[in-house]
């Protein structure tokens, strides 16, 4: 015990010293596996071929979808114009003057039809925003007038293991921190094209992922989520049917199995749970609660609990909320009320569409609005750390760690000593 007082007072020592935060390092040029992989230019061409999607504005607006915390692999390579990849596809969008939205490929050894249904199944093209906006309209009046000015955006159906990773990225994260995570992961995968100053890779596969050690990810920035990841890929090589093939069957479950499913994974928690059942596994009424959906649940679902401590109980409650007032889609609800918070849309709101604050964030409030429990960590008391975690994240499993190797991982992990507001808020 006198170890664990030691140390909690070193974390709060550290605290108060100001250090100019460190920036992670950039994926390296070749990725740390055994062979390098041949690299082919295939820089994006002045007289490209784009070729209609027969999608409109109103059911996929481009910057409503991609740069809102759904993934962290595609880029704004143009004006209206985003770059990805879909399974081996290398892909532009681009959002026409009228609306309409065109795709061009950057290899012309691809097949067109396999590109363009592949494409289709991402954007989960099956789904009709306009049936499933007017019935959330019916229900809430609110959502009606937001969707006269947020129309198109929808949720996307990604690979089950690349979303799986890019969320373990997410935990306690911020956006910028998480981008440089993802893109260090991609580099592992085979490279695929260089599109207007960007490089892509197809994601790496389960094999090529296991080949990477924890001190590699550590030596890239990843801190304590290294181990979770390496120890999620072992877990994932162990299923007899093959953990990428296991991650995709998940989608044939009802969401209870799936989030407990995932959550026996090292390193997933409830929230990164939901993030990557909602995101990749067709369960469309999967709510991530985080702190912008909470104050929303709070202001226009369940008032009664405004002042509230978020818990673990409060996060099904509001998960439950969410699904009686919006259905069975109740989760691309959610993502519209959420993109409706982000301050890039919030600014393009009617005042009376905004959701208010009573008063000017703390610092406190602004680092729980990014996403981190990290400050709270190092200044909470030890003795209740458990509870405490379970209450408030449960992305950390203090189940797999005892309260001493938290402590020393939170000492080990340069975003709990380096300044707080540069290091942990959003960019």
């Amino acid at each position: 015990m006198n170890s664990l007082n030691l140390a909690t007072t070193q974390v709060r020592t550290i605290m108060k010293r100001k250090r100019s935060p460190k920036s992670l390092p950039p994926p390296p040029s070749t990725p740390p596996t055994p062979q390098t992989q041949t690299r082919h230019s295939t820089n994006v061409s002045k007289s490209r071929v784009w070729i209609p999607l027969n999608i409109t504005r109103q059911e996929l607006s481009l910057p409503l979808t991609f740069p809102t915390g759904q993934t962290f692999r595609w880029k704004n390579t143009a004006p209206s114009q985003y770059t990805g990849v879909v399974g081996p596809h290398l892909v532009s969008l681009k959002q026409l003057q009228n609306g309409d939205v065109c795709y061009s490929l950057h290899s012309q050894s691809q097949s067109n039809d396999d590109a363009k249904s592949a494409l289709l199944d991402f954007l989960n093209a099956d789904v009709s925003l306009a049936d499933t906006w007017k019935v959330f309209s019916a229900s809430d009046e609110r959502f009606a007038e937001l969707a006269q000015h947020l129309s198109g955006a929808r949720v996307l159906r990604q690979d089950p293991f690349e979303c799986l990773i890019q969320f373990m990225c997410s935990s306690n994260n911020h956006i910028s921190r998480i981008t440089k995570m993802v893109e260090y992961v991609s580099s592992l995968g085979n490279f695929l094209g260089h599109v207007e100053g960007f490089d892509f890779h197809a994601f790496p596969t389960l094999q090529q992922l296991s080949l990477v050690s924890e001190q590699q990810l550590r030596n890239a920035g990843f801190g304590y989520r290294a181990k979770y990841i390496v120890g999620t890929v072992n877990a994932l090589q162990s299923k007899p049917e093959g953990g990428e093939e296991w991650l995709r069957s998940l989608r044939k479950l009802e969401l209870r199995d799936v989030i407990s499913e995932l959550s026996k994974l090292p390193g997933v928690g409830p929230k990164v749970a939901a993030c990557i059942a909602l995101y990749s596994l067709d369960q469309h009424h999967a709510i991530p609660v985080d702190v912008h959906v909470w104050r929303i649940a709070q202001k226009y679902l369940l008032p009664e609990l405004a002042g509230s401590k978020l818990t673990l109980k409060l996060c099904n409650r509001v998960a439950e909320a969410f699904v009686t007032k919006y259905g069975k889609y109740a989760g691309w609800a959610q993502a519209v009320l959420f993109i409706a918070e982000l301050p890039s849309q919030k600014a393009l709101l009617p005042s009376h569409l905004k959701t208010t604050k009573q008063q000017t964030p703390t610092k406190r409030e602004n680092r729980e609005e990014a996403g981190s429990s990290t400050m709270h960590i190092v200044t909470c008391s030890f003795p209740n750390l458990q509870s405490w975690l379970t209450e408030v994240d449960n992305e950390i499993s203090v189940e797999d760690m005892g309260q001493t190797e938290v402590v020393n991982e939170l000492l080990a992990e340069t975003v709990v000593v380096a300044d707080m507001e540069d290091k942990l808020l959003p960019d």
